[in-house]
């Protein structure tokens, strides 16, 4: 019910479904009424008359009803479809402004169920109430009211089937609904694996996991089959039961329509309708009992839609911020820790201001903090204590949109997407020219590569840039950031597959053609950096120096460790 405000916009198409489906029932209740006239006035008194134009009347009133069901159907699936719709925008709007521990909390998996499998299933529950629930319930009341116009006695029947029926669904049913539930979360599972696997392919083929992965997908889908199956055979038991209770009701109506006619207080064209119209009722009655799957299905699903509609996004837009300055970032006295870390701080206390223009690295050994340290600028994540400023005002007062629109980030990981090479950069500055795109992928070292591709900057790159080297992405992750102009330009070891002779020319061309443009960067490599204004170092969480190359050689021993270990394995070369 929380989901109805979705089917609002539509409340036109919603009215005139169900409405159009009354006629279509209508039509289909007059059809007994009507061949018992033809067989008792017509057949029986061999009247070809009564015959003739009661066939027209029923071939008129078929048409109609036909028309109807036609229109119903139509009214339904716009109604629904555009609910669908509506909802599934909204879901993915709020997967969208998620924050990154609210989005894995859920799973990548499970939000694809979630936003597929899930609002599929309520769409189709919309579709059926305005339609078949509709019908099922109305074939119900008006069979039990022509049934007892042909004769009061029919009601015995119907007052002992009906009650049996519903009891048989309603146990049934309280026995099914908790699976669907179970079902729902072991799809889930299924779309996990999947999607791991699949954008994992690579490790999973480098480390010859075929056959393992095969057998932990084989484990969740075999797992999914066991809950289907039992769901499935819990619904088996209820058709048959049905059946069987449908059939005796219609020997019973037979029978005592049997006896009618030999008392004369019927005619047999009234009980051949009597059997149709009992065998309308119950056949509704299991109709409805058929939904109810679909009830169920859909409860479960809207509940994790609703889990999701209702998290309200832990990093938000603030009031608005008063910036003072332009480029400039700063530490003041800096905690933070995971979510998930029980409160264990992956940073410490750290104070560093860095200056509009500056050319700062940040070096440290794996896990100290550093890539923790500069997620906080964009409010990727909050800092638990202390606070982030940038240009001269507190991160959390800006609106997200205006904070991020100061920063250029090329992530650890580069994430291209199923486009051409242009429309990849073009997500620095959707308005760039087509000389803006190439002077970027120039400064970025990627139009080398770019203009030798079969169609150069319109050459489509596979899902993921599973088409391109490692250096290659990240060349043209670079070039998109570029391309933004940003204020404050952040790398996080994002140069790590370019060799040093490529990354000197980057670093070389940036200088030239961003002065002024703040520079973060995060390197392991210290011959990546040493040429930097200032370099500082993250040791487990702390901040331990900050000072350019030649004066943490004499001053820092951490500094001096990272350095004698990559000198010893030919890293300083």
């Amino acid at each position: 019910m929380k989901l109805i405000r979705y089917l609002k916009p539509y409340w036109v198409f919603a009215l005139l479904a169900p409405l159009m489906m009354i006629g279509e029932v209508a039509a289909d209740l007059l059809q007994p009424k009507l061949l018992s006239k033809i067989v008792d006035d017509g057949v029986l008194l061999q009247n070809m008359t009564v015959i003739v134009t009661t066939g027209i009347i029923m071939m008129i009133t078929i048409l109609l009803g036909g028309s109807c069901g036609v229109a119903s159907s139509g009214f339904s699936g716009m109604a629904s479809q555009g609910f669908a719709r509506d909802l599934r925008n909204d879901v993915y709007s709020r997967v969208m402004h998620l924050s990154f521990q609210q989005t894995d909390k859920f799973t990548t998996g499970s939000l694809v169920t979630r936003l597929t499998t899930d609002i599929t299933a309520i769409q189709q529950l919309v579709d059926f109430a305005l339609r078949m629930f509709v019908r099922n319930i109305m074939m119900l009341i008006g069979g039990i009211f022509m049934m007892m116009q042909l004769n009061v006695r029919f009601g015995i029947v119907v007052a002992i089937s009906l009650p049996l029926e519903v009891i048989v669904v309603v146990l049934i049913m309280k026995f099914a609904n908790p699976l669907y539930s179970i079902v729902v979360r072991r799809l889930d599972s299924v779309n996990t694996v999947m999607q791991e696997n699949v954008t994992g392919a690579r490790v999973v083929k480098a480390y010859v996991r075929e056959d393992a992965e095969t057998q932990r997908f084989d484990n969740a889908n075999g797992a999914l089959m066991e809950s289907n199956l039992k769901v499935m055979k819990l619904m088996a038991l209820l058709s048959p039961l049905l059946m069987i209770m449908m059939n005796a009701a219609v020997l019973a109506v037979i029978y005592i329509g049997g006896l009618q006619v030999e008392a004369q207080a019927l005619k047999v064209g009234e009980v051949m309708a009597a059997v149709t119209y009992v065998t309308q009722i119950l056949h509704g009655i299991m109709m409805l009992s058929m939904m109810s799957q679909s009830i169920s299905r859909a409860a479960a699903s809207a509940q994790r839609l609703n889990e999701v509609l209702a998290t309200e996004p832990v990093i938000s837009d603030g009031e608005g911020a008063n910036s003072t300055e332009k480029g400039t970032v700063e530490f003041r006295n800096v905690s933070f820790a995971y979510p998930t870390s029980n409160g264990r701080p992956v940073l410490s206390g750290i104070d560093l201001k860095i200056r509009q223009g500056e050319n700062i690295a940040v070096l440290g050994s794996t896990g100290s903090g550093k890539s923790s340290l500069v997620n906080l600028i964009p409010r990727f994540y909050d800092a638990v204590e202390g606070e982030v400023l940038v240009d001269g005002a507190n991160v959390r007062d800006y609106g997200l949109e205006d904070l991020r629109s100061r920063i250029g980030i090329v992530l650890q990981k580069s994430e291209l997407f199923s486009a051409s090479v242009r429309e990849n950069i073009l997500w620095g500055n959707g308005e760039a020219t087509d000389e803006e795109i190439r002077t970027a992928a120039e400064i970025a070292q990627a139009d080398e590569f770019v203009s030798k591709m079969p169609e150069g900057y319109d050459s489509m790159i596979a899902e993921k840039g599973a088409s391109l080297s490692g250096g290659q992405k990240q060349r043209l992750s670079i070039a998109r950031a570029v391309l933004k102009k940003p204020e404050i330009l952040i790398f996080d070891d994002s140069t790590s597959a370019l060799d040093l002779r490529t990354e000197a020319s980057l670093r070389q061309r940036l200088r030239e053609s961003l002065a002024g443009t703040t520079v973060i960067t995060i390197a392991q490599r210290i011959a990546s950096v040493k040429d930097c204004d200032r370099i500082a170092v993250i040791d487990h969480g702390r901040l331990v120096a900050c000072a350019p190359h030649s004066e943490l050689m004499k001053s820092c021993e951490v500094y001096k460790d990272i350095c004698r270990s990559q000198a010893a394995s030919g890293g300083d070369e």
